[in-house]
C-alpha cells in the first residue's frame, strides 16, 4: 500500500459503515487522518467507527433529509472541530427495470440519495470548509453516468448530475483551496450488489475490458489521494475507474 499523507486531517464519509465507504474511510485512517462516518444505519455505523480505532466517531444520518445533515454538521465539528475532506459514498441502485415500468416512488428515492443527499451534505459542509480555508471534497458517481445503463435509469441520472454537480462546484470554489472532484468506478464488488438482478451484474461485467469487477480497496487509493493536500491543482474533474470501460 502506497503511503497517503491526511496526517492531522479530518473527514467525513457518508454511507461510511459499509462497502466503498468503509473501505475508503480505513484507508484514510491508515493515511494518518481521522473519520467521521455518516451512516442512517446506527449499529452499523458505530460498529465501523470502533474497527477504524480511537479517535474516529459515527453520526446517524438521513442525507435526503436537510435538517438531518445540517445537524449531523454541527455535531460533527462539535466533537471534531474541523471537516478537511468530504466523502460523498452514500448510494443506493434502484430497481433493474424499464423506464417505461420504472415505478415513480423508486425514481424518486433514487434521486434523493444520490444526488439531492450529495447536493445537501455538500451545501452544508462548504460553509464549514470556506471559513477554515481549506477543503477536499470528493463524489462517487459512476461509469452508469458516463454511459447510461439500461436498466437503470435512474441510478444512470442521478450519477450524471453528480458529475455535473461536481464540475460546477469545483469552479464555483477554484479561487479558494477548496477541490471538489468525482470518481467513476465500474462495478465493484460490494454489498450493493444485493440490490442488483443477476443479468445486470452480468451485463455490467461484460462491459469491463479487464473481465473483473474493482475492488473497494482500488477505488479507496484514488479517493485517499484525492482527499489530501497533493491533489492541488485537480478541481470539477471526473477521474476515470472503470478497468478500461470509459475512458474519456
Amino acid at each position: 500500500m502506497n503511503q497517503l499523507d491526511f496526517r492531522g486531517r479530518h473527514a467525513v464519509v457518508t454511507g461510511g459503515a459499509t462497502g466503498l465507504g468503509f473501505a475508503i474511510a480505513q484507508r484514510l485512517v491508515a493515511s494518518g487522518g481521522r473519520v467521521t462516518v455518516w451512516d442512517r444505519d446506527e449499529a452499523g455505523a458505530a460498529r465501523a467507527a470502533r474497527e477504524l480505532g480511537e479517535g474516529n466517531a459515527h453520526v446517524v444520518v438521513d442525507v435526503g433529509s436537510e435538517s438531518s445533515v445540517r445537524s449531523a454538521v454541527q455535531a460533527t465539528l462539535a466533537h471534531a472541530g474541523r471537516i478537511d475532506a468530504l466523502v460523498n459514498s452514500a448510494g443506493i441502485t434502484g430497481p433493474n427495470t424499464k423506464v417505461w415500468d420504472y415505478p415513480v416512488d423508486a425514481w424518486r428515492q433514487v434521486i434523493d440519495v444520490n444526488l439531492t443527499g450529495l447536493f445537501l451534505c455538500c451545501r452544508e459542509v462548504v460553509p464549514a470548509m470556506r471559513s477554515a480555508g481549506y477543503g477536499r471534497i470528493v463524489n462517487i458517481a459512476s461509469v452508469a453516468g458516463k454511459d447510461g445503463n439500461p436498466n437503470a435509469s435512474a441510478y444512470s441520472a442521478s450519477k450524471a448530475a453528480v458529475i455535473a454537480l461536481t464540475k460546477s462546484l469545483g469552479k464555483e470554489l477554484a479561487d479558494q483551496d477548496i477541490r471538489v472532484n468525482c470518481v467513476t468506478p465500474a462495478a465493484v464488488k460490494t454489498a450493493i450488489f444485493d440490490q442488483m438482478t443477476p443479468e445486470h451484474i452480468q451485463f455490467m461485467l461484460s462491459k469491463i475490458p479487464m473481465g473483473r469487477f474493482g475492488t473497494p480497496e482500488e477505488i479507496a487509493a484514488l479517493v485517499g489521494w484525492l482527499c489530501t493536500e497533493d491533489c492541488s491543482f485537480s478541481t470539477g474533474a471526473v477521474f476515470d475507474l472503470s478497468g478500461g470501460r470509459s475512458t474519456y
